[in-house]
């Protein structure tokens, strides 16, 4: 696949034909009580926290093979892409159960029959200046994603909603708001996980109704710290050759606060205004340092 695929709007959002591809099987897609969706805007801690959910449930399973990369125990529902398996049908050739289900999708286009399931759902947000730092290496080293192109015209494209999954705006507020009506779903900060990991995994446990022990509980948090997801190649989509990690790694730092390394001082204050005006409004609050 040599050329980018084009951005374009897609019921209301900017989307590739990546994401559209598969889209009536997306759309009614026939969801289980049990099943668990991982959800959040692209580079905000979906791989990490879908390990995290995946080592709670299966982490110690009997006979589950040891070298299932992330994307296949975790399928990427609404993905279809070439040489790949459609996300729709790697959710269904799942052999466990809880089905874990990863999706980029705003709160209003994921398919209803999550929500007529009562399935539980984990939403992960993070601050916008370090998700934005992040889709951007993302976009430059990922063969299927549109160009990156230069960074100051980055930081527009992340305000104005140009680029994929669309307004990281109007994405973390439209999870942030489905709370108030729907109460089976746990709403993460990826500075928070950063902050105190342990904390955060007794969270989601307890969300999930498991009761892990002390012991299965360092086992987990162990597994999951960022320096041991960045050398396990089931977790750093080493095997996934859409991405060229010469370019930029797909575990690149995992810290708070590295947006302080690519914003100007004016690009700053810009940005600041703009997340005021546009937040103002909301109970929504991000750390943007620890």
């Amino acid at each position: 696949m040599s050329e980018r695929p084009k951005l374009f709007e897609f019921e209301g959002i900017m989307l590739t034909h990546i994401f559209t591809d598969n889209w009536e099987k997306v759309k009614n897609f026939k969801a289980r009580p049990d099943d668990i969706l991982i959800a959040t805007y692209p580079k905000a801690g979906t791989t990490w926290l879908s390990e995290i959910v995946d080592q709670l449930y299966f982490g110690e399973m009997e006979g589950r093979k040891p070298n299932i990369p992330i994307y296949e125990r975790v399928p990427f529902l609404e993905i279809c892409v070439e040489g790949l398996e459609k996300g729709t049908d790697a959710v269904e050739s799942l052999p466990t159960s809880p089905r874990l289900i990863k999706t980029h999708l705003p709160v209003q286009l994921v398919p209803k029959s999550f929500w007529e399931q009562n399935c539980r759902v984990l939403y992960v947000a993070r601050n916008p200046k370090d998700n934005l730092v992040s889709f951007y290496h993302f976009d430059r080293m990922n063969k299927v994603q549109p160009e990156a192109g230069p960074w100051d015209k980055y930081i527009d494209k992340f305000s104005s909603g140009q680029l994929v999954f669309g307004s990281w705006y109007d994405h973390v507020q439209g999870w942030w708001n489905k709370r108030e009506t729907y109460p089976r779903m746990l709403y993460l900060f990826y500075e928070d996980m950063n902050e105190d990991l342990s904390r955060e995994i007794s969270r989601i446990s307890s969300f999930l109704g498991l009761s892990p022990s002390e012991k299965e509980k360092e086992r987990v948090t162990g597994k999951t710290k960022f320096e041991t997801m960045k050398s396990n190649s089931m977790a750093d989509y080493s095997t996934f050759d859409m991405m060229d990690q010469s370019i930029s790694p797909f575990m690149r730092k995992g810290t708070v606060g590295d947006w302080k390394n690519h914003f100007t001082v004016a690009q700053n204050a810009e940005f600041d205004e703009e997340y005021k005006r546009r937040m103002e409004k909301s109970t929504l609050a991000f750390r943007m340092e620890i």
